[in-house]
This record gives C-alpha cells, sequence and structure tokens, in this order.
C-alpha cells in the first residue's frame, strides 16, 4: 500500500500539472531575471554545483531547501511549474532524487536532464549503489564539467562565460582536495575512524583513508531504522574501537546518537553536511563550505582537538 503522505503529494503534484496544461506556461517560469536560462537543481549540492558555473549567466533554482533530507522529501506543486519552465534539469541522481520522475512526467517538459551520478566514478556499499557521490572533491570535479557542458548545449551564447567559470572552481576544487588530503595524512590511520548518521561519508573515507566503523542508522538511507541489538552492537565497536567522537547529521536529528555516545563513552561532534548544505550565513552553506566545515570538524574529533587543519577558501 502506498504512503498516505506520498499519495497525497503525488496527487497535488498531478492535479498542478493539470492546471498548467490549462492554462500554459507563464512567462515568469520560462526565463529568468533578464531572460536568463533557467536551471533547476534537486538537491542543494547540485544547485550549488550549478551556480558555480552558471554565475550570473543562468538562473538555477533548487528544489531542496538546506538542511532538508532528500530521501524523505515529498515533490510539491511548485516544482513541477519550475520543470515546466526550465532549460535543464539538473539532478544528483540514485535514491536521493528518484521523486524527480513524477515531477517530470507531470511537468510534461522537453528540458535537458542530466543524471550526475552516471558521470561520476561510484561505489557500492551495504548491497546497493551509493548516492552520495559527491563527498569525494574529485567526483564534484567530474560533474561541475559535466554539468558545464549542459548549460553550453541549452545556451551556447554563454559558452566562454560557463567555460571561464567552471576553469576557475576546478582550480579551486583541485587545492582544496589536496589539502584536506595532507590533513587526514597528518593524523595516525588508527585514529581516523568515524561513526555517523548514517552510510552517507563513504566517499570522503574512501578519498582521505578514514575507517568507517559503524553508522547509527546501518543504511545507504535515512529512511531505515537501527534494531535495538543493533545500537547495542554500535555501542559494542564505539568502545572495543576507542572512537571518542560521533558526529551527527545536520539534517537529521541527534537524539540517539546523544544516547549512544552516553552508553559508549564518547562525545557528539559537530553536525556534518552529509545529505544537504547548510543555509544561508552557515558554514556549510555551499558546497566547498561543507567540506571545509566537515573536515575540521573531523579532524578536531579524531585528534581529541589536538590539531587544526587550515584549508583554503
Amino acid at each position: 500500500m502506498p504512503h498516505p503522505r506520498r499519495s497525497i503529494a503525488a496527487v497535488a503534484v498531478a492535479l498542478a500539472a493539470t492546471l498548467l496544461a490549462g492554462c500554459g506556461k507563464d512567462s515568469g517560469s520560462a526565463a529568468g531575471a533578464g531572460g536568463a536560462a533557467v536551471v533547476v537543481a534537486t538537491t542543494t549540492q547540485v544547485a550549488d554545483l550549478a551556480r558555480a558555473v552558471a554565475g550570473r549567466r543562468a538562473d538555477v533554482r533548487q528544489i531542496l531547501k538546506p538542511n532538508s533530507d532528500p530521501h524523505a522529501y515529498e515533490p510539491r506543486p511548485s516544482d513541477v511549474r519550475a520543470v515546466t519552465g526550465a532549460k535543464a534539469v539538473l539532478r544528483s541522481g540514485g535514491d536521493l532524487d528518484a521523486w524527480l520522475d513524477g515531477v517530470l512526467r507531470n511537468a510534461g517538459s522537453d528540458a535537458t536532464t542530466v543524471e550526475l551520478i552516471k558521470a561520476v566514478d561510484t561505489r557500492r556499499a551495504r548491497g546497493g549503489l551509493d548516492p552520495h557521490w559527491w563527498q569525494d572533491p574529485r567526483n564534484a570535479t567530474i560533474a561541475v564539467a559535466r554539468i558545464r557542458d549542459a548549460l553550453i548545449a541549452v545556451d551556447p551564447g554563454g559558452r566562454a562565460t560557463y567555460a571561464a567559470n567552471t576553469a576557475g572552481y576546478l582550480r579551486r576544487l583541485q587545492r582544496l582536495d589536496r589539502a584536506i588530503a595532507a590533513c587526514m595524512a597528518a593524523i595516525p590511520a588508527a585514529r581516523r575512524t568515524l561513526v555517523t548518521d548514517h552510510d552517507a561519508l563513504g566517499y570522503y573515507a574512501d578519498r582521505y583513508g578514514i575507517e568507517v566503523i559503524g553508522a547509527v542508522i546501518p543504511a545507504l538511507s535515512t529512511q531505515a531504522q537501527a534494531s535495538a541489538g543493533e545500537v547495542a552492537g554500535l555501542v559494542r565497536t564505539i568502545r572495543r574501537a576507542g572512537v571518542t567522537t560521533i558526529f551527527p547529521e545536520s539534517s537529521t536529528s541527534a537524539k540517539l546518537e546523544r544516547a549512544i555516545a552516553r552508553e559508549a563513552g564518547a562525545r557528539v561532534g559537530p553536525p556534518l553536511y552529509a545529505d544537504s548544505l547548510g543555509p544561508p550565513g552557515s558554514a556549510g552553506a555551499t558546497y566547498v563550505g561543507s567540506l571545509r566545515a566537515n573536515t575540521r570538524a573531523l579532524v578536531a574529533g579524531f585528534t581529541g582537538g589536538a590539531a587544526r587543519c587550515d584549508l583554503p577558501g
């Protein structure tokens, strides 16, 4: 039986599509300010990467709000309107934005759709495809180049702008990646052990030599639930491995992490930006900012606050 809230959301999206078909596209949704091409991005990370490429040339509109959980998102009628007027739709891929399929069907849009997970290097975990590809900055560089090509395809007149913006941003990502790798390499491998909310940091861990020894929700999605036995087993693992800090995530509640930390004799560290970027003004408001904030939090947690990590902006 379908989940009742998702059924209601599907009806609302379908109704919006019917109204759009009857009224036609409004001029405000077909183009951005000054006639700029409208680009719709599903997740906060994809939207930020797209803005880095687009600059002021294109109007990038993101569907998910900061600190929202993409696994639990329910499409709104406004999403149909946004997609209907878009020249390009950028999706992260995997189960993070599988809900976009219904939005695209109801919008009847002819927008170019790019699924970025198909362009990057992926990993499998817990028997499935790990959708959190952006946690490895090397994947972000691949995605940015793919976004550049998509924007040029729908707006050839912006080729020079998109190419220049991409080149500058790629240099920035590459400097940051090297700096993070150097910070992590300075920490003994035995101390680079990670426990977080769910399995969202696997790409980051693989890139920087971190061992993920457990997750409060032992799954790739926050929609799963941990059993009492799994929680007890995680507490034993934390004690045995000598983990000193457990890291919650910015888009989920830390209540269970706090309980586990008390039981295991560990601390609760700062929330990590895993599935979502943070709101404007926060340390994780941008993709680069999220990597910087996560790295600083992890370095402090792994070393008990003894080490600091200087990272380029």
